[in-house]
């Protein structure tokens, strides 16, 4: 069997969780196919583990295939009943370990940093300790929520230890990246915390090595979507042109589904939208209770990646007024920028953690938590803007948006942290 000549493998959770970090691994594998590397794997769960994770999750059926030469690996668990969490980690594990003993040049690329780090770290480790000579570059990626969930979290209970771990098995890794500025500043902030405590030196070095890569996005996927598609998609969801205002996202409290919801009781241009609330989460069940009387609120679990930029395309306006939470803070704001790809109505949002790297200043902008405000900007967007005023918003807009398209965020990383194959250890 002949092997491949350069692999990545992206360890991560995948689709079909509704995150959209799982987008962005979809984008990087894609892109890789075109920049050398002929062999693509994403390493992540099987569909039981997140399922009892509680997870949200897309509809398996409506999930776009990938390209080619891009394989989604999940492995089983490692062990029985007496190893609870673990024996999912020692499968993912594992079978990185076994593609590591294969003479292939390889960049492995971790999103999540717990668990997904440890597992690369301890995989190496492991591949070296046997003498398998691997040939890996390792890169980092720290997503939000391993600032805003783990560290924070672990700082906040006064587990120092659990921090300390963190970081340091962040930075075993060759390349250190963070998917904003927000989030690089919070890695800082919380080194050093940690160093504070405990006397390490984690912030100076953090400080010095992790560099910002924004979310990679198709943006060929929400460009230009064609009018005869965006009609026919709405007429099968009973909606029209300009007439829904939509949140798409996680339905959570940090992303501010509450608020909207009450916002849009108090609106009066409910009389000619609807609010479209469309994505699945822990809070789908309290919102639906809340919106059971009001006939003008729609509730949407099943869109899949095609009809996405099509019902946002079609929106009177897109609302995210995500606010921070203790175990969540929105620190880029992905479906901010596929919704300024995909056109139609004005964005609304607000600026916590890293939103205002994803719009710039392409956006109707309220204070988080400010129902007020956000019932005022609903009526506004689609009461008071004219037809030419929409038009330039969304131009604007396209045109910051464009910036994050994921063959320039791909070379951007992949260049600037020389992870070519020259850079790959032999």
């Amino acid at each position: 069997m002949s092997l491949p000549n350069r692999r990545l493998v992206i360890v991560v959770r995948a689709d079909p969780v509704i995150c959209g970090h799982s987008g962005e691994a979809r984008n990087l594998a894609e892109v890789a196919l075109t920049r050398g590397f002929d062999d693509v794997r994403l390493l992540t769960w099987p569909m039981e583990a997140l399922e009892a994770a509680g997870l949200p999750l897309k509809p398996v059926d409506g999930l776009l295939p990938y390209s080619p030469g891009i394989t989604v690996e999940r492995p089983g668990p490692v062990g029985d009943y007496r190893v609870p969490d673990g024996r999912y980690i020692a499968g993912l594990t594992g079978r990185l370990v076994e593609l590591l003993a294969e003479p292939v040049p390889t960049v492995c690329l971790s999103m999540y940093l717990a668990p997904h780090t440890d597992v690369v770290v301890n995989a190496v480790g492991a591949a070296r300790s046997a003498g398998l000579r691997p040939q890996v570059r390792t890169m980092a990626k720290a997503v939000g929520s391993d600032v805003t969930n783990v560290i924070r979290n672990a700082l906040r209970d006064g587990n120092s230890g659990a921090a300390i771990a963190l970081f340091a098995t962040f930075l075993a890794n060759d390349d250190l990246v963070a998917v904003s500025e927000y989030t690089r500043d919070e890695i800082v902030a919380c080194a050093q915390e940690v160093d504070a405590l405990a006397g390490t030196s984690f912030a100076a070095e953090c400080r010095q090595r992790v560099v910002i890569g924004y979310p990679p996005i198709d943006t060929s996927a929400y460009l230009d979507p064609d009018p005869a598609a965006v009609d026919s998609a709405l007429a099968r969801r009973g909606l029209e042109r300009d007439g829904y205002v939509l949140f798409l996202s996680r339905v959570a409290r940090a992303k501010g589904v509450y608020d909207l919801v009450t916002a849009f009781a108090q609106t009066r241009c409910r009389d000619q939208v609807k609010l479209v609330i469309a994505g699945n989460g822990p809070a789908l069940e309290h919102v639906r209770a809340m919106a059971r009387e009001d006939e003008q609120i729609v509730f949407l679990t099943d869109v899949d990646d095609e009809e996405k930029p099509l019902l946002m395309n079609g929106c009177a306006a897109y609302t995210l007024p995500t606010k921070p939470e203790p175990d969540f803070v929105e620190t880029f704001g992905i479906a901010l920028v596929e919704k300024m790809l995909s056109g139609g109505g004005p964005v609304i949002t607000t600026i916590t953690g890293g939103t205002g790297e994803a719009i710039g200043d392409t956006a109707i902008v309220v204070e988080a938590g400010n129902v007020n405000a956000l019932t005022e900007a609903m009526d506004h967007a689609v009461l008071g803007l004219s037809a030419p005023e929409r038009e330039e918003m969304a131009r604007r807009a396209r045109e910051y948006a464009v910036t994050f398209d994921r063959e320039r965020v791909f070379d951007a990383l992949f260049t600037d942290q020389a992870t070519g194959p020259e850079a790959v250890a032999m």
